[in-house]
């Protein structure tokens, strides 16, 4: 698979390359990158062909959203497709601050899943990114707040939509059922699904990716490394963003064996393996540095054999059930 081959979105005109940037990492995520460095990595995605980028106003506290502005806003808008959140405004006293954030800002998120929310974090994320588009806005982390996010957030993207200021009406979790949800109460094109459907996380295909298939809503997979055990599988991993217990740390060093007996670096097998479901369009996976964006595309280009996957299947790593690219 080439990481550049582009894609349409659900039943739209928008278009995503099969390998997306994702840009929390640039918002300084758990170590500091810094403008330089930002714009740098942004540019090399660019270079390399890439033109699916995917931000939010979380990603540190709006950093994210500026250091990508700063590069895409000088490239021709209609060669580039650019995803954002909504769900939580920036505001100076904001009660979801998340300690991950290396480069604190003076602002910091608050939820608001209404509609007035929704429009004004729109405005601002355009604002911020000096852009006058926004191709896919998806509703951020609705967990706890899902009512709302269906009686706001939802009808305001879609009346955004229908006025052609964006594109495509998604939605991004770290779980599945409240996507499932989701689905069957509005008129979504397509899902970010985040560490849920993975070499060792397969609970997206309990309904909602056979659900997204029958409906024509494309589904971005996200957190394919599951926050870094997939890429290196070490004591003190990060499974989901807390260390991985010994049984998932076992499991990923089984898998990373299976792939060398192989020669595939377990990055390979762990970046393509959600491009098995017909429903998964496009794989997002974020880099802080130029070397990371790099990696990532010739990950997904790697020749994986088809016995690698059998062999996984064979040895009890992955379920017989599962497909598999």
């Amino acid at each position: 698979m080439r990481a550049t081959e582009r894609v349409t979105v659900g039943r739209t005109d928008v278009v995503v390359t099969r390998l997306g940037l994702g840009l929390a990492p640039i918002g300084g995520m758990f170590d500091a990158v810094g403008d330089d460095v930002a714009h740098a990595t942004v540019a090399a995605a660019w270079d390399l062909g890439l033109r699916s980028f995917d931000t939010a106003p979380l990603y540190g506290c709006g950093l994210s959203e500026r250091r990508a502005g700063a590069v895409l806003a000088g490239k021709p808008r209609d060669q580039f497709t650019l995803s954002t959140k909504v769900g939580r405004l920036l505001v100076p006293d904001g009660g979801d601050r998340q300690e991950f954030w290396a480069e604190p800002t003076d602002l910091a998120p608050r939820f608001d899943f209404s509609a007035a929310g929704v429009r004004r974090s729109h405005a601002e994320s355009l604002a911020r990114m000096g852009l006058d588009r926004i191709d896919i806005a998806h509703i951020h982390d609705p967990d706890d707040h899902l009512a709302e996010a269906v009686a706001g957030a939802y009808p305001a993207l879609a009346q955004l939509r229908a006025a052609g200021e964006i594109g495509a009406v998604g939605a991004g979790m770290n779980q599945a059922p409240a996507l499932v949800e989701l689905a069957r109460t509005g008129d979504f094109d397509c899902f970010m699904l985040a560490g849920r459907y993975t070499l060792l996380d397969q609970s997206g295909l309990d309904e909602l990716l056979p659900l997204c298939q029958e409906r024509g809503i494309s589904v971005l997979a996200a957190g394919v490394y599951n926050s870094g055990l997939l890429a290196d599988p070490r004591p003190g991993a990060p499974y989901d963003y807390a260390p991985a217990d010994q049984a998932l740390l076992d499991r990923a060093t089984a898998i990373r064996s299976v792939c060398e007996r192989h020669g595939v670096p377990l990055r390979a097998a762990a970046i393509q393996f959600p491009f098995g479901h017909p429903a998964v369009a496009s794989v997002v996976v974020g880099a802080r540095n130029p070397d990371q964006v790099a990696d990532n595309v010739a990950m997904v280009e790697w020749e994986v054999p088809e016995a690698l996957w059998a062999d996984l299947k064979a040895e009890g790593l992955l379920p017989k059930e599962v497909p598999t690219p």
